[in-house]
């Protein structure tokens, strides 16, 4: 149990409680295993959807096709997590919040677990819906937990926080992509629904220790914005209702009727964000200029991000006809690629958080937009990369499982030396006025680079094809080398931000 990792604090007079975890508040061990199975159960079942997609005894579609569901609901996961952190900060506070989105996490794995193609969908958005609500609130609720951004254990809570996220990521895909391959898919996606079920018990059991911040909705509407809000919203479901229904009745529904919709929903938004934000004459001459250069930042990262989360789809899909997925001889489920990325990145991240400070002390260190143009030619190399083993299978052969994880290791090299420091250089470019709002920003960069991918697979692309990767991996080199020729231009609109 969580309780038997904790230990009295590291010092006398460190802010906190006297029974801490790791030297960190109690309420720490509470969401750090609330967040590792709930990531257990995410990533399991992510890891299993593109099979289940495209295997004879699942849904039997087209890699294309499910390529595009994959990315759609990628790309609404990131995209609801914006109306996830409304609903905190107007309705329910994160603690509420973050309740409801377990159970309705759970119920989404539970309908995916019944033996019907019918309840698929409605399962996949609930999952969706509650990630959505859960990915910002309980994030938010480690930061309730200190005491101020000046806490001297702050960042070294979420770094723990993080290590959570991927040992739940790490564990998944050995366990519920075992079962779900081998024994059998809804019994894999039950898997996740009890992984999330610990998760949602872990929260409930130890909200004591959260701190009381976590329970206050900070801008509560009034009754009159509430009763407008769901009638707005009531209006519109039934809009939608209605269209579908004449839709579906007039014999003219196909499943693009919902996935083309989705997917320029996720390529509007942020674009439309990002705008209305830059536009705000309120933002003074030095937050405008930051605005315009964290445009850069924010279409490359969609570049990165649209190339990166193909390794649970295009790269999945692929090894599942076209490798040769054994070690000296053992065969391993194809989910259990899904396990490389965590298990490098808790193996990396270490490595790396000490070479930058070294290069820090040693006057050395990369600029952001350095580091930037280095992700975007690592996550393009790793798709050059993909070309070899895209040729073996071309010629009839199956390709080595090494090619494989030589490819998720560049990108998680590339992933390191970007997401850390997007999420940083957000912090630090964010307007005063947009302060909380800016984290949801970036999360949209996500939700764009899966969207393209998305609409992509809808127009029938064969993403596995070497002509369309090569033409993404040169696509990344082209934004990798653009941001780095233009490092003096937009380090002038960056200002005082390094």
């Amino acid at each position: 149990m969580a309780s038997s990792l904790t230990k009295d604090s590291v010092a006398p007079g460190t802010p906190g409680s006297e029974t801490t975890f790791f030297g960190h508040p109690r309420g720490l061990a509470t969401l750090f295993m609330t967040e590792m199975w709930e990531r257990f159960s995410y990533y399991g079942m992510r890891a299993l959807l593109p099979l289940y997609l495209v295997a004879p005894g699942g849904l039997h579609m087209s890699a294309t096709t499910a390529t595009a569901i994959y990315s759609v609901y990628l790309s609404l996961v990131y995209l609801l997590a914006l109306p996830g952190g409304w609903v905190a900060d107007r309705v329910l506070g994160p603690r509420r919040t973050v309740a409801v989105a377990g159970l309705v996490i759970m119920l989404g794995h539970l309908t995916l677990a019944l033996p019907s193609s019918g309840t698929f969908f409605a399962g996949l958005a609930l999952v969706a819906i509650g990630s959505g609500l859960l990915k910002a609130n309980i994030s938010t609720m480690v930061g309730h937990l200190y005491q101020g951004p000046d806490d001297p254990r702050r960042d070294g809570g979420f770094t723990v926080f993080y290590i959570g996220i991927n040992l739940g990521a790490f564990a998944a895909p050995l366990a519920i992509g075992t079962v779900g391959e081998k024994v059998d898919w809804h019994l894999g996606f039950a898997l996740a629904a009890l992984g999330m079920a610990l998760g949602l018990a872990q929260f409930l059991i130890g909200r004591r220790h959260l701190d009381a911040r976590s329970d206050v909705v900070p801008t509560p509407m009034s009754a009159e914005e509430k009763a407008s809000t769901l009638r707005k919203g009531l209006l519109w479901l039934a809009v939608a209702a209605v269209f579908y229904g004449v839709v579906g009745f007039s014999g003219h529904y196909t499943l693009n009727w919902i996935l083309v919709p989705l997917t320029l929903v996720g390529l509007i938004i942020p674009v439309w964000v990002i705008a209305r934000i830059k536009r705000d004459r309120s933002l003074d001459r030095e937050e405008q200029s930051k605005m315009s250069a964290y445009i850069w930042f924010f279409v490359a990262a969609a570049v990165f991000w649209m190339i990166y989360d193909q390794g649970g789809s295009t790269l999945s899909i692929f090894a599942e006809s076209s490798a040769e997925n054994s070690v000296f001889g053992w065969d391993f489920p194809v989910s259990w690629y899904q396990s490389v990325n965590p298990v490098m990145i808790m193996a990396l991240a270490p490595v790396f958080a000490w070479a930058w400070l070294a290069l820090n002390r040693a006057g050395r260190e990369p600029s952001t937009i350095v580091k930037f143009a280095s992700g975007l030619v690592l996550v393009g190399a790793s798709f050059f990369l993909f070309l070899a083993p895209l040729t073996i299978a071309g010629d009839g052969e199956k390709a080595a499982a090494m090619w494989l994880v030589a490819i998720y290791f560049v990108q998680t090299v590339g992933e390191l030396t970007l997401s850390p420091v997007g999420l940083s250089v957000t912090t630090k470019m964010a307007p005063a006025k947009y302060a909380s709002q800016m984290m949801g920003v970036w999360f949209l960069a996500v939700t764009a680079g899966d969207a393209t991918t998305g609409l992509l697979s809808i127009a029938g692309v064969d993403l596995n094809g070497k002509g369309i990767v090569a033409l993404e991996a040169t696509l990344a080199l082209i934004a990798g080398a653009a941001i780095y020729m233009y490092r003096n231009k937009v380090k002038t609109l960056m200002g005082n931000v390094n």
